[in-house]
Order: structure tokens, then C-alpha cells, then sequence
């Protein structure tokens, strides 16, 4: 059995193929695709609206290239796991 460190790894990689290469690019996440995913699989989702999704986007999309690839989409798993961190620790 895998450890849950090792189980936790797997799951965000395969929450990212997932989603990504339904517009196309197996590798990336397009601007709808990473909606979709921030919208099923994060519980603050479906609270946030189109514009703050779009602003997202532009962070996460560092080479500007209007879509998320998996280094980019690690960035935001980094960025949010800092977040939780902070929330729990307060």
C-alpha cells in the first residue's frame, strides 16, 4: 500500500489529467478547463465568480500562453497549500 504522502501526490496529478486535454492539449489546462476544475474540486469553487477565476488564470499563466501547464498548475497547489497551512495554524 502506498504511503499517504505518495497516495496525496497522485491524486493532484491525476485531478490535473482530469481536466486537462478536453479542449484539447492533454498537457495544459485551458482557461474553461481550469474553472471547471477550481469549481469541482476546490470547496471555495463554486464561490468564486468569473472575474476572480480570470485573475487566477493571469497569475497562474506565467508564460502567457492563456493556458495552465503542470508546472504552472503546482505553483497553484503550492500557493494554496500555504494558504491551508495558515488557516489551520491561526
Amino acid at each position: 500500500m502506498a504511503a499517504p504522502l505518495d497516495q496525496a501526490l497522485c491524486l493532484l496529478v491525476s485531478i490535473f489529467h482530469k481536466y486537462s486535454g478536453k479542449d484539447g492539449d492533454k498537457n495544459t489546462l485551458s482557461k474553461k478547463e481550469l474553472k471547471e476544475l477550481i469549481q469541482k474540486e476546490l470547496t471555495i469553487g463554486p464561490k468564486l465568480n468569473d472575474a476572480e477565476i480570470q485573475g487566477l488564470m493571469a497569475d497562474l499563466d506565467r508564460d502567457k500562453d492563456s493556458k495552465v501547464n503542470f508546472q504552472e498548475y503546482c505553483t497553484f497547489l503550492a500557493a494554496m497549500a500555504m494558504i491551508y497551512n495558515e488557516a489551520l495554524n491561526s
